[in-house]
């Protein structure tokens, strides 16, 4: 017969997650958490058992591991309701948090797929500007955003420490209403390593695509959001049970 593993065996990987939870509870956000080398000498397990139990932390939210670092306590998840439409830098504000980008990509060009979203001609211009979204120096999300190509001009702007709405505002576009769908994917290597996090991470990405006060697509934008570090708050309208007529 084959020898089980301790972690299918021996639920101590159990006991390696009480105490990681506690020390969550009792360090500051970002104090590195001890080795899995570490945590194997300190509680007398394989590898693979301490690695399990950190990973269901990681799930939980409770614990970031970031490529070539090590684990961290995580700073709970941001919360955001979906009725409420702000821009990153808005909403990062209102939080008390610092929000800055990485620019990873910002040209006009043609992309017959992206025109199409913004209902636009195959042929037709765009301006496409990806950027990693940053809350007090900490990645929260890859974001591609689209626009039409007679906004070329906010390349111009400050896209790594301002606004892209406050740019199209004064650009005379008004923003008015926000559509899209959230899903749930793994990260690439290369979303990983940008996002400075150890594979394998769950991401949220939400599809949105924005329109102006007259109804003119403005902004087709792809967010893959760290699951572990955002949060979309939902709530529905029950409508009264109406009875039925035998």
């Amino acid at each position: 017969m084959a020898k089980q593993t301790d972690t299918k065996r021996d639920p101590r990987y159990r006991e390696i997650g009480a105490w990681l939870r506690e020390q969550c509870a009792e360090l500051p956000v970002g104090t590195l958490l001890p080795s899995e080398m570490e945590l194997t000498v300190r509680f007398k397990v394989s590898r693979m058992t301490v690695r399990h139990a950190v990973q269901i932390l990681v799930q939980e939210s409770l614990v970031d591991r970031r490529r070539g670092a090590g684990s961290f306590v995580a700073a709970p998840p941001l919360h955001r309701r979906e009725s409420t439409l702000r821009s990153f830098t808005q909403d990062m504000t209102m939080r008390g948090l610092v929000p800055s980008s990485k620019i990873l990509l910002s040209e006009v060009g043609t992309d017959p797929i992206a025109a199409g979203r913004l209902e636009l001609p195959p042929n037709a211009w765009v301006v496409r500007i990806d950027r990693i979204r940053m809350a007090s120096g900490v990645p929260l999300a890859i974001e591609r955003a689209v626009l039409p190509g007679a906004f070329a001009d906010v390349l111009s702007s400050d896209l790594a420490g301002g606004s892209l709405h406050v740019a199209l505002v004064a650009m005379g576009r008004r923003m008015g209403r926000a559509t899209g769908y959230v899903s749930a994917r793994l990260a690439t290597a290369e979303e990983a390593e940008l996002l400075d996090l150890k594979p394998p991470v769950p991401l949220l990405v939400e599809s949105r695509l924005i329109t102006d006060i007259g109804g003119r697509p403005v902004e087709a934008t792809e967010t893959a959001y760290v699951a572990s570090r955002w949060v979309i708050d939902t709530g529905s309208y029950i409508p009264p049970v109406v009875p039925v007529d035998n």
